[in-house]
């Protein structure tokens, strides 16, 4: 068993973590942090946990060695800037690290401070890390302990478009990327535009024309084509409680291509993927096929007429767009079979 903690456990990205971590048979739950909730027992606040797990109480922690010390295994689900301190102090003492935030999923710190305005607080530390896409860095998952995992926009973005792009099958210069997500993408806060009266009934974009996510969806798209990738992103809230559909639209290199031969390429990448659904022709992606689990679906259209490739993609914002793919990236890391604990 391996001893594991969950900073932050209070949010939508740790309840669902904890939901996971339930039934999983290596990760044995030991210590769940919130400074709201600390001294109050998980049962409380998250349903449908065991018994042993809903008498377990949240703590305070702060990032320090007595930290540290009471798990091997570190989730951490705190906000975006504030996840760094505890890496640096978990990674100086070799612990395994998933740091669900976005603190160190761009390598290159002037990215980082072009998207959220300040300087990387841990710069040395994102040469470590590793990119916590599964079916694009397995390799590098198995072999690090210190995992970025990805969002749920960049994760729907980017598997639909990295087969295309090392192929060069489509133009990388006119990418046109449009996102419907669900309100728990924003995270567990009070904010107005999250209110139900602002959001029932309502649908709007936001975050145009620069969403922070940008960097990492634009740093792994250009890993893929081999030269700079830049993209128009356009995210979309709409008014469910979880789940992400994502089309993507981009001019073909290969006037020709028919629609086979563009589901053929998505086969070809991912077909042996556990989690990865690539839809029969006909067929769409639809948000609530995939509602409350690790898998994401994806489909290839051409569009003859403006000889365009049209990808989609769904999945579960809080699922395989963020805490069941932390696990699935921490099974690789920590030497599991990457489907352990995941339906």
């Amino acid at each position: 068993m391996i001893r594991t903690a969950v900073i932050g456990a209070s949010g939508y990205s740790g309840q669902e973590l904890l939901r996971y971590l339930a039934r999983h048979p290596q990760f044995e739950l030991v210590l769940v942090t919130s400074r709201q909730q600390a001294g109050q027992p998980l049962g409380q606040h998250v349903s449908g946990l065991p018994k042993k797990l809903a008498a377990l109480k949240f703590t305070d922690a702060a990032p320090d060695a007595a930290l540290a010390k009471k798990a091997d295994l570190f989730f951490l689900a705190v906000p975006h800037g504030t996840a760094a301190p505890f890496v640096v102090a978990l990674r100086k003492a070799g612990k395994t690290v998933v740091d669900l935030s976005a603190d160190f999923r761009t390598t290159d710190p002037a990215a980082y401070q072009e998207f959220y305005d300040h300087e990387h607080p841990a710069p040395k530390l994102l040469r470590e890390a590793v990119y916590g896409l599964p079916e694009i860095h397995r390799a590098r998952l198995k072999k690090t302990k210190l995992v970025a995992a990805p969002g749920c926009f960049p994760t729907s973005i980017i598997l639909p478009l990295v087969p295309f792009l090392k192929r060069k099958l489509i133009d990388p210069a006119h990418i046109s990327v449009t996102s419907l997500s669900g309100v728990s993408g924003a995270g567990r806060k009070l904010e107005l535009r999250l209110l139900f009266g602002e959001v029932s009934e309502n649908m709007y974009a936001y975050g145009v024309p620069k969403h922070r996510h940008l960097g990492e969806i634009e740093q792994e798209l250009s890993l893929a084509a081999g030269a700079p990738v830049a993209i128009s992103f356009v995210p979309h809230l709409v008014p469910i409680h979880r789940g992400m559909l994502t089309t993507t639209v981009a001019p073909l290199t290969d006037k020709k291509m028919t629609e086979a031969a563009a589901q053929d390429v998505l086969r070809k990448a991912y077909g042996d993927e556990p989690f990865v659904e690539v839809l029969a022709p006909g067929v769409l992606p639809q948000a609530r096929e995939v509602a409350h689990s690790n898998r994401i679906q994806v489909a290839a259209r051409v569009d003859a007429r403006t000889k365009r490739l049209l990808l989609f993609s769904a999945l579960d914002n809080l699922g395989k767009g963020n805490a069941s793919q932390a696990i699935q990236a921490a099974n690789l890391a920590c030497g599991l079979d990457e489907t352990t604990g995941l339906d």
